[in-house]
This record gives structure tokens, sequence and C-alpha cells, in this order.
């Protein structure tokens, strides 16, 4: 049996890889199935059919997106996932390439219970007006 760093590293490398899959039921896998996921303190999606649907928004927003794994630290059950999206938009064509974390609680089977995501905004909304 491997280490929990392990697992842990193997999760994150394996959520970056279901995020750039395109497939939004394979980001809301890594959920228990009453998860929930907040991002920049938004009301909280909770379920994987919501969590599911939030994926589906970016990869339609974002057809060649691709998230990497920055870094990962943990703490018992707690996680933090630091990641670096970057993609097309669909719309203006305009690469984005933006940075964040997530902050996970994690059940005893590494499945998310909960997450903070965070990202800066703003910046988000220039790089994707190319302003």
């Amino acid at each position: 049996m491997g280490s929990v760093r392990d697992t842990l590293n193997n999760l994150a490398r394996d959520y970056a890889i279901a995020w750039s899959s395109g497939d939004p039921d394979a980001v809301a896998a890594f959920f228990v199935p009453e998860g929930q996921i907040s991002i920049n303190r938004d009301k909280p999606l909770q379920g994987r059919a919501a969590i599911s649907e939030m994926a589906r928004g970016f990869h339609a927003q974002f057809p060649d997106l691709e998230l990497r794994c920055d870094m990962l630290r943990w703490a018992g059950s707690h996680a933090i996932f630091v990641w670096t999206l970057e993609g097309h938009h669909a719309e203006t064509g305009n690469l984005v390439v933006i940075r964040g974390w997530e902050e996970w609680d994690l059940d005893a089977d590494h499945k998310v219970i909960a997450s903070q995501g965070w990202f800066d905004a703003e910046d988000f909304q220039r790089q994707v007006d190319g302003l």
C-alpha cells in the first residue's frame, strides 16, 4: 500500500487530468455525492450534478482547457491544490493563463467533501477581454 503522500499526489495529478479531459463528470467524480465547491466566496454548488455543470461551463468557455497541478500541501484531511489553468476563450479566442488554488476537506477515501476555490477574477476577465 502506498503512502499518504503518494495517494494525495496521485489525487492531485488525476484531478488536473480530469479537468483537462473535457469530461465534467470526471471532475465531479472526485467529490463525495453531496460534495460542494465554492469559488471566490460564491454560493456553494452542492452535489455531483451541480459540480459537473460548473465544470461543463468552464469547458464550454475553454474548449482546449488545460489544468496543471503546481503544488499540493496537506495536513490530515485538509489539502491545498495549487493550479494553473490555460486555454483559449471560446468567444474571444484570447489565451488565458490564470493561477489559483482549492482548499479541500477530504473524507477517509480521499474524496472531496468541500472545496473553497480561489483565483483573481479581475485578471481572468482582463485576459478574456484581451486587455
